[in-house]
C-alpha cells in the first residue's frame, strides 16, 4: 500500500525547507528511522527520518527544491495490498496548488485580496510570497521571479519594490526569438574573463534571505561609542587563574552579556520584538543572548538561555559549548531559536567600528570591535589605555535615538566600571 508521508514541522515558526540531500533514491528499501533527507530550514540542517519500512516509490522533490510543511515530500510502498493508486496519491499539495493557482485567483478571491490583478498570467510563488506580496501593495503579476522555474521569491518582492526589477508587461509579449534577439542585440560588450558561478544553497541562501527581512522590515539605526577598558582587563586577569582551574576559557564575553542583560532590564523595549500582524509589542521578560558565530557555511546565531540567572563561569562554559557544538555543526534547532537580543563580534578579526544587522525579528544587535591599546586624553593628560570599540543597531520604528544613545551610555558605564557591573548581578 503507498504511503504519503508529508514534511513535518520540524520547528517552531518553521513553514518550509530546503532539501539539501536525499540519503535513498526511488526504488531504495529503507526502514523505519532510517535518515531519508537532510532539510535546511531558517534554524538549522535537520535530518528527517522515515516513518515506515518499506521501498521508496517517489520522491516529490530535488535537492535544492523548497518544500513547505505538509507537502508530500515522499511515498512509501509498505508492502501491503492496495497500491494501484500510488502514482495518483504521489501528488503532491504543492504540485496541486500550482495547477489550481490561475483558477484560485480568478474565483475565489478578488484581484484586491491577492495582491494579482486578473491578467490571466500563472505565477509560481509560495503561499508566504503571496501574503507578504498582498502586505506590500504589490501585483505579483508585474513581478519577474528569479527562482526554480521563475519561481517568485521574497528577494524579488524586495527588489521590485525598491524599483530594481522590470515590471512584467501585460499587453502580449513579443515572439520569444525576436525578443532574444533584440536582448542580445542590445546587451553591451563586456571583458571577457574566467568566472565561477556557485547555486545560492543551503545555509548561505537562508542567511540572504534573513538579512534582506531584516533590513527591508526594520529600518535600520546604528550608535557608536568607545569604552575603556582598563578595569575590565585587570579583572579578567585576576579572574582566568580561577577559570583555569575548572577548566574554563574565559573572554571577555561573559562580561559583556552580564553588562547588556543590567542593561536591558533598565531599557525593556530593547529586549522585545514587535508581532507586525497583531500590531503589538512583545516585551519579554527573560533573557536569551544569541552569540553571532562564524561557521564554514556562514555567520549562525545560537542561543545561551537564562544569562541573567547565570555566573560569569558558568556564561563562559556554556558559550563555548554552544558555539563549538555550532561549528562542528551538531548544534539542534532548540540551541538555535528563542534568543531575545544578540551579540556579534568582529573584534577577533580585527575590525573595529561595524553597523550589525539585527537578527529579526529582535529589535536591536551589540557589535563588539577589536579592542587595542590607544592614546586618549584623560584628566587632560595624554595616556596609553586599551580601548574597545562598541555598536548597537536598532529598529528605529520600536527604539528612538536617545533611548539607544542611553542603553549604550550604560553599558559603556558598566564595563569600564566591573565593580558596579558585580553590584548589578543577581
Amino acid at each position: 500500500m503507498a504511503f504519503e508521508f508529508k514534511l513535518p514541522d520540524v520547528g517552531e515558526g518553521i513553514h518550509e525547507g530546503e532539501i539539501v540531500s536525499f540519503h535513498v533514491k526511488e526504488g531504495d528499501a529503507i526502514n523505519e528511522d532510517d535518515i531519508l533527507a537532510e532539510v535546511q530550514t531558517d534554524k538549522a540542517v535537520v535530518e528527517i527520518p522515515a516513518p515506515v519500512t518499506g521501498t521508496v516509490k517517489k520522491l516529490n522533490a530535488s535537492e535544492g527544491d523548497v518544500v513547505e510543511v505538509g507537502s508530500v515530500l515522499a511515498v512509501f510502498d509498505t508492502g501491503d495490498e492496495d497500491d494501484d493508486n500510488g502514482e495518483e496519491q504521489a501528488i503532491s499539495e504543492a504540485d496541486k496548488e500550482q495547477k489550481t493557482e490561475a483558477e484560485k485567483t480568478k474565483t475565489e478571491q478578488p484581484a484586491a485580496q491577492t495582491g494579482e490583478k486578473p491578467s490571466g498570467k500563472q505565477v509560481l510563488a509560495m503561499p508566504s510570497v503571496r501574503k507578504k506580496a498582498r502586505e506590500m501593495g504589490i501585483d505579483i503579476t508585474q513581478v519577474s521571479g528569479t527562482g526554480k522555474n521563475g519561481r517568485v521569491t521574497l528577494e524579488d518582492l524586495n527588489t521590485f519594490q525598491e524599483g530594481g526589477t522590470e515590471a512584467v508587461p501585460e499587453t502580449d509579449q513579443a515572439p520569444a526569438a525576436d525578443t532574444a534577439r533584440e536582448e542580445k542585440a542590445a546587451a553591451p560588450s563586456v571583458p571577457q574573463g574566467d568566472e565561477e558561478r556557485i547555486p545560492l544553497r543551503g545555509m548561505r541562501r537562508t542567511i540572504a534571505r534573513r538579512m534582506a527581512q531584516s533590513k527591508f522590515t526594520a529600518p535600520h539605526v546604528t550608535v557608536m561609542d568607545e569604552v575603556d577598558a582598563m578595569e575590565l582587563v585587570e579583572v579578567r586577569k585576576w579572574a582566568k587563574p580561577m577559570a583555569e582551574q575548572r577548566e574554563i576559557k574565559l573572554t571577555y564575553l561573559p562580561f559583556v552579556i552580564k553588562a547588556l542583560t543590567a542593561a536591558l532590564r533598565e531599557f525593556p523595549t530593547l529586549n522585545a520584538s514587535i508581532d507586525d500582524e497583531k500590531e503589538e509589542i512583545i516585551i519579554k521578560k527573560y533573557y536569551h543572548m544569541g552569540i553571532a558565530t562564524a561557521t564554514e557555511d556562514g555567520l549562525v546565531v545560537p542561543v545561551v538561555r537564562d544569562v541573567d540567572r547565570k555566573s560569569i563561569f558558568q556564561l563562559a562554559d556554556e558559550i563555548r559549548d554552544v558555539v563549538k557544538r555550532t561549528r562542528d555543526k551538531k548544534a539542534t534547532v532548540e540551541d538555535l531559536k528563542g534568543s531575545t537580543f544578540s551579540i556579534t563580534n568582529i573584534g577577533s578579526f580585527g575590525g573595529q567600528y561595524f553597523t550589525p544587522i539585527i537578527n529579526y525579528p529582535e529589535v536591536a544587535i551589540f557589535g563588539m570591535g577589536k579592542m587595542a591599546e590607544r592614546p586618549v586624553a584623560i584628566d587632560g593628560e595624554v595616556v596609553v589605555r586599551p580601548m574597545m570599540n562598541i555598536s548597537l543597531s536598532i529598529d528605529h520604528r520600536l527604539i528612538d535615538g536617545d533611548v539607544a544613545a542611553r542603553f549604550l551610555n550604560r553599558v559603556k558605564e558598566l564595563l569600564e566600571n566591573p565593580k558596579l557591573l558585580m553590584m548589578e548581578m543577581n
